[in-house]
């Protein structure tokens, strides 16, 4: 599989020093969620913790949500890292039956882990996002290809599987910061792989469907 890495963001050259300043800066947010929650993450006040002028901030992020997507656009891009060249099952080297599986779960696993972050994103000026630039219906589109035999409307599935797989995000906003993120042994994962293994058996034909040879 050569599914490309999904952009995120706006790609452009960046001088030495705003490339450490950007770092610096997601690295401080992410001991500040860790210390405090997201809700303690302002401007002024990762400002203030970086050692960096506000307008740097600003410069770098725009709005604060700015600084929430930038944590989730990094923490994407090592999630796609894994799918794309790690290890199996989530990485290539395993069939596709136990990739979609896998990817499943650990989608489920990263969406309901990252939902503070998730929620603090969202810019309430702007509508609320349909999707986002993830890889995960091209990547189930292929999956599903490689199946045999493959289930049929194979872009329509894939559709229906990734709003599946990625719709419990949105209602995971409205969680209390305080709770406790799933883990990977939450009920929407093992409903994942209970769907997929009922899909690709049920599109197993049966022994009266098969053509005789």
């Amino acid at each position: 599989m050569n599914l490309p890495v999904v952009p995120f963001g706006k790609p452009r050259h960046e001088r030495a020093d705003a490339v450490r300043n950007r770092e610096h800066l997601l690295r401080t947010a992410r001991e500040m969620i860790a210390e405090q929650g997201t809700q303690k993450v302002t401007m002024d006040a990762l400002a203030e913790r970086a050692g960096l002028g506000k307008g740097t901030v600003f410069r770098r992020f725009g709005t604060r949500a700015g600084i929430f997507q930038a944590l989730l656009d990094e923490d994407e891009r090592h999630f796609q890292e894994q799918v794309l060249s790690g290890p199996p099952p989530l990485g290539p080297g395993a069939g596709p039956a136990e990739r979609l599986i896998a990817y499943g779960r650990a989608r489920i696993a990263f969406l309901l882990d990252h939902h503070a972050i998730a929620r603090a994103s969202l810019d309430r000026t702007q509508p609320i996002p349909v999707g986002g630039a993830t890889m995960t219906r091209p990547h189930i589109r292929i999956l599903l290809g490689q199946t045999r035999p493959s289930p049929p409307y194979l872009d329509d599935l894939a559709v229906q599987l990734t709003a599946a797989l990625e719709g419990p995000l949105l209602l995971y906003l409205s969680m209390d910061e305080a709770d406790p993120a799933p883990d990977a042994g939450h009920p929407l994962a093992e409903s994942w792989q209970n769907l997929i293994e009922r899909l690709l058996h049920d599109a197993t034909p049966t022994p009266q469907q098969v053509d005789p040879v």
